[in-house]
């Protein structure tokens, strides 16, 4: 036999209201919801009810059973287009709605602080220098016993002006064109400079050499892959001895827009040198100009430290009025950065280290600095 087929019913369109689902409900049990709860009825299985649970009590059951949200990040809407093209025009309307909306933030917080004047507070940004840690060894110039020290250093002799600086410029043995090229530059840059070639001596024995013709500052450029990647710089009759990193080399021609040479001894500026490593430093750098600047050239070498970075830049600035200053390049351009500092003058197996860079030393903060 075949299973009985369900009557249709006889008007469709009837609406919800005039329907009685209970009834249909009781229609199509057959009565087997009935047996089954007087079975469990009887077994003792069922729970009996609680009367007594109000809204409130619900609420709270609720609540502590309910599992703990978790927060999934906003998935951008580019992602969810197919097509290239039309996935790279939105992705750069997008970041042009940015720049615009950047630019209008700008502008209003500049207008806020002109209308502040004074009173407005500057935003510093965020830069691993401005975050830079305090170090044990930052002093204060104008401390007294830093200037005990450096009263007694071996360029005491030079800021007393009691020795004119005498510079050895040279490079290493068969030096490639472009080292040439910036040895002569340097030549050309530091006032009282001679550059000569190296012919195969030892640097011990060009020390000896260099004492014997009242030279103050050896200046030694290495290079690699013909091109300078070291500089040398031992202070003599006593040292110290510092080598650095070179790079970023751009020499006269390589800039843009610059000024004209003169033969002008230069001002020299030293911007950052914090630290007793720093001063020391800082004093040999000076050491190598002439202590009497001649400011009628308006020439000036500034020697910026930055994150331990050492930007050398050679500028002649103009007046353009009595509150404007204009500044123009010479060159040359580079940086250096600081590998050791050596006391008395070069001693490859014997000499005193008072600092080397020890780039892969466990637990180094990148926010503490040597200079």
């Amino acid at each position: 036999m075949g299973r009985k087929a369900r009557k249709p019913v006889a008007n469709d369109n009837v609406s919800e209201d005039e329907v009685d689902f209970n009834d249909m409900a009781d229609e199509g049990s057959d009565g087997q919801s009935e047996q089954i709860m007087d079975s469990q009825a009887n077994d003792g299985d069922m729970d009996p009810i609680d009367e007594t649970n109000d809204d409130e009590t619900v609420a709270e059951d609720v609540a502590s059973d309910e599992p703990p949200r978790v927060l999934f990040p906003e998935q951008s809407l580019l992602s969810q287009i197919k097509n290239k093209l039309r996935r790279r025009e939105l992705y750069i309307k997008m970041k042009k709605e940015k720049k615009e909306t950047k630019k209008t933030a700008r502008s209003e917080r500049q207008n806020t602080a002109k209308a502040l004047g004074e009173k407005a507070t500057k935003m510093v940004p965020k830069t691993i220098e401005s975050m830079r840690e305090p170090d044990e060894t930052m002093v204060d110039p104008e401390d007294e016993e830093v200037k005990a020290d450096e009263e007694l250093d071996e360029m005491a002799s030079y800021f007393r002006k009691e020795v004119e600086p005498k510079i050895l410029i040279t490079s290493s043995d068969n030096p490639h064109r472009t080292t040439i090229k910036f040895c002569r530059e340097l030549k050309q840059t530091i006032p009282n400079a001679e550059f000569r070639f190296r012919n195969r001596s030892s640097v011990k024995n060009m020390v000896k050499a260099a004492i014997a013709r009242h030279y103050t500052d050896i200046v030694i450029v290495n290079e690699d892959w013909r091109k300078p990647n070291g500089l040398l710089h031992v202070h003599l009759p006593d040292g110290p001895t510092t080598h650095y990193r070179l790079s970023s080399v751009r020499f006269c021609k390589e800039i843009k827009n610059r000024a004209q040479y003169s033969a002008h001894r230069p001002e020299v500026i030293l911007n950052n040198f914090n630290t007793r490593l720093g001063h020391t430093i800082g004093r040999m750098f000076a050491s190598v100009f002439h202590y009497d600047p001649q400011f009628k050239g308006r020439r000036v070498v500034t020697f910026h430290n930055q994150r331990d970075y050492i930007f050398f830049r050679h500028h002649r600035y103009e007046f353009k009025n009595n509150t404007k200053v204009a500044i123009q390049e010479i060159g040359p351009r580079f940086t250096l950065k600081l590998r050791s500092l050596q006391k008395g003058t070069f001693d490859s197996k014997f000499g005193e280290y008072e600092w080397a860079l020890k780039r892969h030393d466990s637990g180094t903060n990148r926010r503490r600095f040597a200079l």
